[in-house]
């Protein structure tokens, strides 16, 4: 058999960052459904990642649930270093993982500008940044954005401004 054909029957990993609840467990479930090995990312909700991890090999694929703060670079390295050496190289990266908090700009505090940038923004810096390094070749990555963009809704403007950069990058 040559190199392609035994990369043919490899399966295929995805890293979804915030996959413990929501839409990104949603993403996980079709992901393993369509037969990849996941990693759930989460920051606090290890019972829910663990509980979506003994789930998801019924499915069809392996998976692995790993804590990581996106905004955190070195976090984010260390999830993809065990991602590799649990469940491969990967192929997908699914940027799932925000916060939304609505307030007039005049209200907003430096904490939740910081956690709103750190979030939004700076964990899609660092999980683009290391997929660059780490992804296999023909992967994808899926970056997460907002209709808010167009709707100019009062509230919004910090969140709006870290959906925005996410689409610049």
């Amino acid at each position: 058999m040559s190199q392609t054909d035994t990369n043919i029957d490899k399966q295929r990993v995805a890293i979804v960052t915030d996959a413990s609840r929501g839409i990104g467990a949603e993403i996980a479930r079709r992901l393993a459904k369509d037969g990849f090995a996941v990693a759930i990312n989460y920051a606090s909700s290890a019972k829910e990642a663990d509980a979506l991890a003994g789930e998801l090999p019924a499915a069809g694929g392996a998976a692995i649930a790993v804590k990581a703060d996106v905004a955190n670079a070195d976090d984010v390295r260390r999830m993809f270093e065990t991602v590799d050496a649990q469940l491969g190289r990967i192929d997908v990266l699914v940027n799932n993982a925000g916060v939304l908090k609505t307030m007039p700009l005049a209200d907003t505090s430096d904490a939740l500008y910081d956690q709103t940038m750190g979030i939004n923004l700076r964990g899609t810096f660092n999980t683009l940044r290391e997929a660059a390094a780490r992804m296999n070749d023909g992967g994808r990555i899926v970056n997460f954005s907002s209709t808010t963009l167009a709707l100019n809704m009062p509230g919004y403007a910090i969140y709006n401004a870290t959906k925005a950069a996410v689409e610049a990058l």
